[in-house]
């Protein structure tokens, strides 16, 4: 049985386009507890949502053109990290969290965004 909704909150995502339709701006904003928006611009975003019905993973992932790379390294090393959080968080599955959290640190490592462990 599915407990009723309380309560409902809206997340908004503006993406601007240049004429060519590659993002050049994003911007995000969710209600706050007091039900106050405030926008928030960012430079890349990922997206998921599991379909109950298909059992399939939708996702949206979009970036602006003058995004960096050492920016993207960052941001997906920081996506990864909580992403085996999460991972961990849900399914309290140690080897593969730690698996996982490997791979990041790797990761990490690999990008300079880290320094390398002896």
């Amino acid at each position: 049985m599915t407990d009723p909704i309380a309560k409902t909150s809206t997340l908004t995502v503006k993406v601007g386009l240049d004429q060519a339709g590659i993002p050049i701006a994003i911007e995000w904003e969710a209600e706050d507890a007091l039900g106050k928006k405030a926008p928030v611009d960012c430079k890349a975003m990922l997206l998921s949502f599991f379909n109950t019905q298909t059992k399939e993973t939708m996702k949206l992932d979009l970036w602006t053109k003058d995004m960096q790379v050492d920016e993207m390294d960052r941001f997906m090393f920081q996506t990864l990290r909580a992403m085996a959080d999460t991972y961990f968080k849900a399914t309290q599955n140690n080897k593969l969290a730690a698996d996982m959290q490997r791979f990041v640190q790797y990761f990490g490592e690999q990008t300079e965004i880290i320094p390398r462990q002896q």
